[in-house]
């Protein structure tokens, strides 16, 4: 038994880690576990264990509903997160698998001595309580499991041609009402715990802490009615004593529980859900005979009965539900329906083996795709989930008018886009040079070259040395992304949509300055919408993010906000991938930017071809998260010179002070930060080097004179020798000084 003076779930469990994402995550550290367990309950090495938003069980596949993980969260129970998710887990792949009330048969005559009558004719053979089940507190044994004749039973194997076959809920109702149906799916999930939680007691013990920490407010809110239902259901499922629950109860309900313990005790050796629903008539006679049941209390008509047993259903199920993790397929008639008619849906639809992770709706593939997302931490302490996936590759269609337009702008605004590293060229083959040497006199092939072959030496030939003066560099370009860097700006006497472009061309021209110098350098743009999938058109990602959002809209309510409209780091061209590779799709990007209006025309003419220019459709940003990550990245890359540059419109919608404190501790890491602002000063409130600038000419100008002149001060920063000054313009003294 856990120490009680632990400290409890709720205690060590903040707010954001209750969330459904962060639950999601937890859920998938097991997953593999849940797996294997789910095909050993059911006998299948092909079953597929997956979440969506609708919790389901067919042959070949089980659908948890991941808000079931959510709700167990809750719980102020004395355990950890990783237990309420294996525990959880097994707690719905056992109910899902187990759980098949669909076998219809007439109606056992034992039950007609439970039917509900509304009048009472003083006939006792018509009693609706069967008073000689009670003497001397003993079941009679042939009762629950009598002995039948051939007429009682339809020995047919299709059920259809026997007009009287009906299913087990609905016997349930017509023989005892609501209260009845409730009954048996509590005393159901009780036994079904008990039978397959007691191989693996660790786990059961954790969902005993779970269930133990709210009986005592659920006891105490309950009728007498509740108070007996959520004892049957304790004591049927081995979670609590049964001396222990009856100091509970009001006094007339625990004796109600002497009686009924002749009916419970074999519950857990049965396996047929109809014997179940036999114990749970009388358990509910034994609830009328101790007055637990107000009959008759409002009317004797049809109707005011029917409300009657209508809010006794309601007292057992709110009181149990209090208690019990509520799962889909036991939670009520509708419930267990809409599962089962969910599986006919997997069965005909999907039902795809190997995907593990996805219930195949839009929600539940964005839940995923947040959970999944990294975690990023900023200096201030404060985390965030961003998402992270290359360009949709579909931008790419419009390389060709995006590369046209390129040059032109590039002649407008005055960047050139030849020879750009000019000066520095020189200066970075010398290096390459200085810090790579071959054979044994720098270069030239000795003349004993025969002799050292044979003797096996033909790799210290070209042996490769790193020299103190070696230097390496990695650039990091991020964009702002948002839907406010398409809008129109003042451009002399008119206004154009150029800031995104402006940012593009400089991008597009430090891309070609670092191919030429074998400079190692990514792109990324960053925004915060609906994320979009490197495979995305404009038809694909609108049909997503409409499902997603409504389907979150009405599964997570206020939440789904926070699922759609994530903070997003798209990467245009990686540190690995070749500049050809990716320049299709940064001209492609380009052409969106620099045409808006005509990009977005496109797509609505050929949606399923054209790129996702819709995703650029809100103007709020969270700069510090994409910085951290990116200087992340850079990190890995291992080069001795590192060099940032940002460019956004505004400052950050998260904190202007975190995203300072994130700037300056990636300056302390050794990189270089230079942020540029478009119109809007405040970005010298988060970056030490930073600029501001009002026209396309002089951003992009700013761009690629910023890393140029990064570029010499840390060459002539190194302090090493002075081959480099004799290898360039004698302009960059005077530029370094």
């Amino acid at each position: 038994m856990r120490d009680r003076d632990q400290s409890v779930l709720s205690e060590i469990l903040p707010p954001e880690e209750r969330a459904i994402e962060a639950v999601v995550a937890r859920y998938q550290r097991v997953a593999p576990a849940i797996t294997r367990f789910a095909r050993t309950l059911s006998g299948n090495d092909e079953l597929i264990v997956r979440l969506g938003t609708q919790a389901t069980s067919t042959e070949d596949t089980v659908v948890l509903d991941p808000g079931v993980f959510q709700t167990a969260y809750a719980r102020s129970a004395p355990v950890t997160p990783s237990e309420v998710a294996l525990t959880t887990a097994l707690h719905e792949v056992i109910h899902l698998i187990a759980t098949d009330l669909d076998e219809e048969r007439p109606i056992p005559k034992e039950w007609l001595v439970f039917k509900e009558e509304v009048e009472d004719d003083g006939d006792p053979e018509r009693a609706p309580i069967p008073v000689g089940l009670f003497e001397s507190g003993v079941m009679d044994e042939d009762f629950v499991r009598p002995d039948l004749t051939e007429d009682d039973i339809d020995f047919d194997e299709d059920p259809t041609e026997d007009p009287d076959a009906v299913s087990l809920l609905h016997a349930l109702n017509v023989i005892g009402g609501p209260a009845a149906e409730a009954l048996f799916l509590s005393i159901e999930d009780a036994r079904q715990e008990r039978i397959h939680f007691d191989a693996y007691p660790g786990a059961g013990s954790v969902l005993r802490d779970l269930y133990r920490t709210s009986i005592g407010h659920a006891m105490g809110s309950a009728r007498p009615l509740g108070q007996f239902a959520l004892a049957c259901f304790l004591i049927a499922g081995d979670h609590e004593d049964r001396n222990d629950v009856q100091k509970r109860l009001a006094p007339h309900v625990a004796l109600a529980i002497d009686d009924a313990m002749a009916f419970m005790d074999p519950v857990t050796e049965i396996d047929d859900p109809w014997s179940v629903g036999t114990i749970a008539l009388q358990l509910l006679s034994v609830a009328k005979m101790h007055n637990l049941v107000q009959e008759g209390a409002a009317s004797s008509s049809p109707q005011g009965r029917k409300v009657e047993m209508d809010a006794d259903a309601s007292t057992i199920s709110q009181s149990v539900d209090a208690v019990r993790l509520v799962t889909p397929p036991l939670a009520n008639k509708d419930s267990y329906e809409q599962t089962r008619a969910a599986a006919q849906s997997v069965s005909a639809a999907e039902g795809k083996k190997g995907e593990a992770e996805t219930g195949g709706d839009p929600a539940t593939d964005q839940i995923m795709k947040v959970s999944t997302a990294p975690t990023v931490y900023l200096p201030t302490g404060q985390g965030g989930k961003l998402l992270v996936s290359d360009l949709p590759y579909s931008f790419a269609a419009f390389a060709t008018d995006g590369r046209e337009m390129l040059a032109k702008a590039s002649a407008d605004w005055g960047v050139t886009q030849h020879r750009v590293s000019g000066e520095l060229y020189p200066l970075f083959l010398a290096n390459q040079r200085r810090g790579l040497r071959t054979g044994y006199d720098a270069g030239d092939l000795s003349p004993y070259t025969p002799l050292l072959l044979g003797a096996g030496l033909y790799e210290r030939m070209f042996e490769r040395r790193d020299l103190p003066s070696r230097r390496s560099y990695a650039l990091s370009l991020l964009v702002d992304g948002s839907a406010s860097m398409l809008q129109p700006r003042s451009l002399g006497s008119r206004k154009a949509p150029w800031a995104m472009a402006a940012a593009l061309l400089g991008a597009w021209t430090l891309a070609q300055l670092a191919d030429e110098l074998q400079i190692d350098f990514e792109i990324a743009i960053f925004n915060r919408s609906f994320a979009a999938a490197p495979d995305d058109t404009e038809f694909s990602y609108r049909e997503m993010r409409t499902k997603a959002t409504a389907g979150l809209r009405q599964s997570q309510g206020g939440n789904a906000e926070r699922l759609t409209r994530t903070v997003n780091h798209y990467i245009v061209k990686n540190f690995s991938d070749r500049w050809r590779a990716s320049s299709d799709v940064l001209a492609g990007l380009f052409y969106t930017a620099a045409a808006p209006q005509d990009a977005a025309r496109s797509a609505r003419n050929e949606p399923r071809l054209a790129p996702p220019v819709s995703m650029f459709d809100k103007a709020a940003n969270v700069d510090e998260f994409n910085v951290a990550h990116a200087a992340e990245r850079l990190t890995s890359q291992h080069a001795t010179h590192r060099i940032m540059v940002v460019l956004a419109d505004g400052m950050t919608r998260g904190s202007v002070h975190a995203l300072a404190e994130t700037v300056a501790s990636v300056e302390r890491g050794g990189t270089t930060v230079l942020g540029i602002g478009i119109g809007d000063d405040t970005v010298r409130s988060a970056y030490s080097r930073a600029q501001v600038v009002e026209q396309p000419l002089g951003l992009a100008t700013a761009m690629v004179d910023g890393v140029r002149s990064t570029l010499y001060r840390t060459i002539a920063e190194s302090g090493i020798d002075s081959w480099w000054v004799n290898a360039g313009d004698r302009a960059l003294e005077t530029f370094v000084n």
